[in-house]
């Protein structure tokens, strides 16, 4: 099953790092070397973002990026097909960001299908109400998909059923609003993940805002897994002979200062 791949990238002694890219931002070509650069720098699950025209839970950022992904072309299709060309070189745990629309208009089975196909472990639905999840279950447990819940701020009671059979991780949103760089996250963060753990064993990843190593490391301390998405679209963004090098660097400062809150959680 794929989706052990993706639990695998949690455990009790090394807290995951996670990375977003858009896929086809600057081009086809180019997002896979930056998927490849962030699995060079040591992430342990990169979030592919599948573009859509409505992007409801993205801001400018991750926005503008779908529009350069649109303007060379990219269709689901071809997120398919970038997928493929980063498995021929990389075992590393991919999930898709997709929006509903998507993966209704490409068809379901059809959908699922493909990312079994091409080694996606599990997809994240901003826009999908918890009350329509049974909609798509179906198809992620036919075919080894982990359906990756979001927690928000305004989840409240809804936590325990948001976060029930859960098989990947939990996805929390550290701040209200869209994605984005912040200087400030949620100061109900703590006691968020302290009630998803009453509801699941399940990971417990944070994103929304993240882009500080200072910001990675207290996060780390309290949660499974550190989710950075505006801050790497950012640098692909700048499009330069040294986006790749850049890339992997800021994966590794990230990635160390993770591990470095993981250790000061435990003296």
């Amino acid at each position: 099953m794929t989706e052990k791949r993706l639990r695998a990238a949690f455990t009790n002694q090394h807290k995951a790092f996670i990375g977003f890219v858009t896929a086809g931002d600057p081009t086809f070509e180019k997002s896979v070397a930056a998927i490849l650069a962030l699995a060079a720098g040591g992430a342990d699950v990169i979030e592919v973002g599948v573009p859509f025209s409505d992007p409801v839970a993205d801001g400018p950022v991750i926005q503008d990026a779908d529009l350069r992904a649109f303007a060379t072309g990219i269709t689901t299709t071809k997120v398919f097909e970038l997928v493929g060309e980063v498995r021929k070189k990389s075992d590393v745990s991919l999930v898709l960001l997709v929006y509903l629309n998507n993966i209704f208009k490409y068809g379901y089975d059809r959908f699922f299908s493909k990312c079994k196909q091409v080694g996606i472990d599990g997809v994240i639905i901003p826009d999908l109400p918890m009350e329509e999840r049974s909609e798509v279950l179906p198809f992620t447990l036919k075919y080894q998909c982990a359906l990756i819940p979001l927690v928000a701020p305004t989840s409240g009671d809804r936590i325990p059923q948001i976060v029930q059979e859960t098989t990947g991780f939990v996805y929390v949103v550290s701040s209200m609003g869209v994605t984005g760089v912040r200087s400030q996250l949620d100061s109900n963060l703590e006691d968020m993940i302290t009630a998803i753990r009453k509801s699941t064993d399940a990971p417990i990843a944070v994103g929304f805002g993240i882009h500080t190593p200072e910001q990675a490391a207290k996060i780390a301390a309290i949660a499974d897994g550190v989710i950075v998405g505006s801050a790497i679209v950012k640098i692909i963004a700048e499009n330069t002979a040294v986006t790749i090098e850049k890339i992997t660097g800021y994966t590794r400062q990230m990635g160390a200062a993770i591990h470095k809150g993981d250790r000061e959680k435990n003296l």
